[in-house]
């Protein structure tokens, strides 16, 4: 039993080694232009939305969005009122790479690895850059190959089969585990790969798959008011936003997560397509259902934390 929560341990580390080796490969091509495009997009709550969305798709990570987006506002570079449309924007971005991974791709993974390696040996800034992205993806595509797996035998073990149980049973579980977890290890795409493995071989249902997103995405918050500890009220306030912003979608969709689950069925035949379309819906509806109430949104957050900013 412990070799097996071992080797499941390695592919959690290899999958986020490999996010953290490609956002950093992106970043270096783009990293300062990102934050420049994100101090920018503070006119008008659309336009941070769509910037936010860029962003986030490019770096692949809306943990550093966040986190860029709550050092801008702690230096004064963005107002709290308008980082609140790069949130909603960095909550769709992200959806990015669960739509990637939904498909098969373990075919890439030995040429990006032999193209990739070399890569990260030059001198060369944008080949090493590019050598960084193609190896980290490729690790991401060996993590999820290694989660799919270890799926069986998990779920053979009785804790983890009588866990899966519960989730299955009871949706409340599965989201308590996806917060959890991502708050643990600091990522939601993580969390909802994990689980798209156990749903494409059958063992996890989707309800509690959606479920796990659902959690992942507000455990993921985290890492945002880590980094707000210490900074400006207005920076706090920004954290708090990204909090509240998934409590609330989540809190309006818990209720109907079967029926919900229903209706994303008929977009796929394939669990994991089925989970990672879920999860851009709910984020696409959740955005768009802040994005015309962002002024009273925001006085809201500062009403709850009673930290009231001259606007």
């Amino acid at each position: 039993m412990n070799h097996i929560f071992s080797l499941f341990a390695i592919y959690i580390a290899l999958f986020l080694f490999g996010m953290t080796v490609m956002r950093q490969g992106l970043i270096f091509l783009q990293g300062k232009k990102m934050s420049e495009w994100l101090h920018k997009a503070v006119d008008h709550p659309f336009k941070s939305m769509t910037i936010g969305i860029i962003v986030t798709a490019i770096l692949q990570s809306s943990s550093a969005v966040m986190v860029m987006t709550v050092g801008l506002v702690a230096a004064r570079l963005i107002s709290f009122r308008h980082s609140i449309g790069i949130i909603l924007g960095a909550n769709i971005g992200t959806i990015v790479t669960l739509e990637i991974l939904a498909f098969d791709l373990t075919w890439l993974i030995f040429p990006l690895l032999i193209i990739g390696v070399p890569l990260l040996l030059t001198k060369s800034h944008l080949l090493f850059s590019t050598g960084c992205f193609m190896f980290g993806f490729s690790s991401i595509l060996i993590a999820m190959h290694g989660f799919e797996t270890l799926t069986y035998p998990l779920s053979s073990l009785t804790v983890v089969y009588d866990w899966i149980v519960s989730t299955n049973e009871h949706n409340i579980v599965a989201l308590t585990a996806g917060i959890l977890i991502s708050a643990i290890i600091q990522s939601s795409s993580a969390v909802t790969a994990i689980a798209m493995s156990f749903m494409n071989e059958e063992i996890l249902f989707l309800p509690a798959g959606v479920s796990i997103m659902l959690g992942a995405n507000l455990g993921t918050c985290v890492t945002a008011w880590l980094a707000s500890i210490g900074g400006s009220k207005e920076s706090k306030l920004t954290a708090y936003a990204h909090i509240w912003v998934n409590l609330i979608g989540i809190t309006l969709f818990l209720p109907f997560i079967n029926y919900f689950s229903s209706i994303i069925q008929l977009l796929s035949s394939v669990p994991s397509q089925q989970l990672a379309h879920g999860a851009l819906i709910f984020n696409v509806i959740c955005s768009l259902m802040f994005l015309p109430v962002i002024n009273y949104f925001s006085k809201f957050v500062q009403w709850v934390h009673k930290t009231p900013l001259d606007n």
